[in-house]
């Protein structure tokens, strides 16, 4: 292709790098910039081609097009104005920067002290100014086909109240999958591997959650101690995949994926980074947004616009207040969904992205945003609800339409289960949803995302294995991650042979698992937990992209993971076969269905209802719930869950009145054979008497059913 010398006015919209057939064009928003340039390379991005001025500014968006331009063009910009960080502006025309509508990046950061803006080490920091090309060091923009559409996008597969989400990171779920050809390990290509669509199917899951996978940036000091940013939590584009995750760097490989996850019946959603950026703070990097328009991008220090907000504690955070960066976000989402296919979104530090002036908004800009859009609004949308700000922890506080990561639920499960004492009216709120958090704005259950553990922390198995995080590989000395877990090794830090131990962690893992799968909400199981992975103790591997994060499957073999697997399936299934475990909306727990049956029942070990004092006895660790269900024309679905937290086995006298219950679960004892496919029934289990034995540290499942004109049935 001929480059011309000058680029013709083009459109200021849409925003980015947009192919017509006949050319390119390109449109950057910059506020404060007084000259922009648009920068073209080799196709192997090495060699600086032509600059060319942007011709036309129009409402603070630069423009220009280039004729007889396509797909697969390289390019990059350059902004020039003021450098004057006392007052926001970093614009530094040496510096390359990528777009941040860019769809593909070509190439990876190369560390060096030409990427910051001012003179590395210099006695006046930030505030002098590094005239080094960057250009050989940075990732280049590709011109995309944009035409692409992902197919049948009616949603949703499974609507909330039968969703069970399973946590996974692209790269971590496949790298050691041995029956995966090597060259795929890690990528989008082993997501969409059959075996492991059928593994997620068999185990009853309807959506998977992935960790990020926008570009990001390996950070300079992993890169120092020869670690990466393993989870990705470090965005360097909005819109551009990232590129280990794509077999032959090509981005449909990604859409293919999410096409046959979702063909099978499996939700995608993206866990999405939009609260900070990898440019840091004043010391970071000068990459892309900083570049082109700081003092916009960003929300900096009133009086003082050197510094950075950092409500996110990673440097910086996104201004969302400003209703060209509001766009860019917004219009990130739609690009994921319209032109990937994917389900809906997890909001990284959700609180952040709610955050006006005064604080966090619930009404914010950002949430009414996405609530309006005809797009986004029918989306799977879960925040995680706190940041590091004042006032960051908003569980329960987002608005309508929105689900949120219950952190409260993953905490006090696990002191439950661990034997501490008070908890009891704790977790019978988690059963029902958290009803004090959520049960407002007509809001309904599924808006509590229960979980046990997540990407972040411990691993379920690593949960009764470990009583103390054991971070050393990190580098940091053990003292990253959190220090309060609320776990327990039971009595030998580590795996361990004793007989003894391995049955109390069995029972204290299983009980805590299917709390999560018998509570109202939304499930979330973190990849691997279905089959005992562990971290080996580290309960921060946001920098370990080895066998430490990496799903290790030969622990799916074992014996003792193949029980595990099935024991998940089998609380899956009874999940779906009973509407008494999902109830779908907040109810009236005392109102009647049938004389002498409520909804919501709590009783004490000795069959009777829980009475004030019995909620308020703290070393009481008993309870029993059961629930009824109307599944229509006057079929009724019962279910009874008998909790033992403490460690002394228990006589459970079961309550009136009598139904003919039947014992679906006990975390105690071997699981029953699992169900291999979403809908089937749970296989028959035997009736039951009057009053059971509650072992210690475990959980049991009874169902009954009511007829209405054969009695109890």
């Amino acid at each position: 292709m001929m480059l011309p010398d000058r680029l013709e006015p083009g459109l200021p919209y849409p925003l980015g790098a947009t192919n017509d057939g006949l050319g390119v064009n390109f449109a950057v928003f910059s506020a404060n910039a007084t000259k922009m340039e648009l920068c073209l390379f080799d196709a192997r991005g090495r060699k600086e081609l032509r600059r060319l001025a942007m011709p036309e500014c129009t409402d603070e968006v630069w423009h220009g097009y280039l004729p007889n331009a396509g797909p697969g063009l390289v390019y990059g910009y350059r902004a020039h104005g003021p450098y004057d960080p006392k007052r926001g502006h970093r614009f530094n025309p040496q510096k390359l920067l990528i777009d941040p509508y860019a769809r593909k990046l070509l190439g990876e950061t190369r560390w060096s002290d030409a990427l910051f803006g001012y003179r590395v080490q210099h006695p006046r920091a930030d505030l002098s100014l590094d005239r080094r090309d960057s250009a050989p060091l940075m990732p280049k923009c590709i011109v995309t086909d944009t035409r692409f559409r992902p197919g049948d996008l009616n949603r949703p597969v499974a609507p909330w109240a039968e969703t069970v989400i399973y946590e996974a990171h692209v790269r971590g779920i496949s790298m050691m999958r041995d029956d995966i050809r090597k060259e795929l390990r890690g990528t989008c290509a082993a997501l969409a591997d059959p075996r492991l669509i059928d593994h997620l199917l068999r185990i009853g899951v309807t959506a998977i959650e992935l960790l990020p996978v926008h570009a990001h940036l390996q950070d300079h000091f992993l890169f120092e101690r020869g670690l990466r940013n393993y989870w990705g939590y470090n965005s360097l584009s909005f819109f551009a995949p990232e590129a280990s995750y794509l077999q032959n760097g090509m981005n449909n490989d990604l859409r293919m994926a999410i096409r046959r996850l979702r063909s099978a019946g499996i939700e995608v959603l993206l866990d999405v980074v939009y609260n900070h950026t990898c440019e840091g703070n004043e010391l970071g990097p000068t990459l892309s947004w900083k570049g082109l328009d700081n003092a916009s991008y960003y929300r900096l220090v009133p009086g003082d616009e050197r510094y950075y907000i950092n409500d996110t504690g990673c440097g910086n955070t996104v201004n969302l207040s400003h209703p060209r960066v509001l766009q860019m976000v917004m219009d990130s989402l739609r690009y994921w969904v319209e032109s990937y296919g994917v389900d809906g979104f997890r909001f990284d530090l959700g609180v952040t992205l709610g955050r006006e002036g005064t604080g966090f908004d619930p009404g914010s800009g950002f949430f009414d945003a996405i609530l309006q859009d005809p797009v986004l609004s029918r989306l799977k949308l879960i925040s995680e609800p706190w940041d590091i700000g004042p006032d960051g922890y908003q569980l329960g506080n987002h608005p309508p339409g929105f689900a949120e990561w219950n952190g409260r639920f993953r905490d006090d499960v696990r002191r439950f289960w661990m034997g501490e004492e008070g908890m009891r009216g704790e977790v019978a709120a988690l059963l029902m949803g958290s009803p004090q958090l959520f049960d407002s704005r007509h809001r309904r259950p599924w808006a509590s995302v229960n979980f046990l553990a997540s990407h972040d922390g411990f691993t379920a198995n690593d949960l009764v294995t470990y009583a103390e995080k054991h971070n050393e590989a990190n580098g940091d000395d053990n003292l990253d991650g959190h220090a309060d877990n609320f776990s327990s090794n039971w009595g030998h830090e580590g795996p361990v042979d004793d007989p003894a131990i391995t049955a109390l962690r069995r029972r204290a893992l299983r009980a805590m698992l299917a709390t999560v799968f018998v509570s109202h909400g939304t499930p979330m199981l973190l990849a691997g937990d279905e089959f005992g992975n562990s971290q080996q103790g580290n309960n921060n591997a946001y920098c370990q992209d080895n066998e430490i994060s990496w799903l290790d499957w030969s622990r799916a073999a074992t014996p003792e993971g193949r029980d595990l697997t099935a024991f998940i399936a089998r609380l899956a299934a009874l999940r779906r076969a009973h509407p008494s475990l999902r109830f779908p909306r907040y109810v009236d727990g005392n109102h009647e269905l049938l004389p002498g049956l409520p909804r919501v029942g709590w009783f004490d070990l000795d069959g009777g209802p829980m009475s004030a004092e019995a909620w308020d006895y703290a070393p009481g660790r008993v309870l029993g719930l059961r629930r009824a269900a109307e599944t229509g024309q006057g079929h009724i679905d019962l279910s009874l869950v008998l909790l033992n937290g403490g460690g002394d086995d228990v006589r459970f006298k079961l309550p009136q009145p009598a139904f003919d219950w039947k014992l679906q679960l006990d975390t105690a004892a071997n699981p029953k054979p699992s169900v291999a496919r979403p809908g089937a029934r749970p296989a028959a289990a035997p009736p039951v008497g009057d009053a059971v034995d509650l072992r210690g540290h475990s959980l049991m499942v009874f169902t009954a059913t009511h007829e209405p004109e054969g009695g109890h049935g």
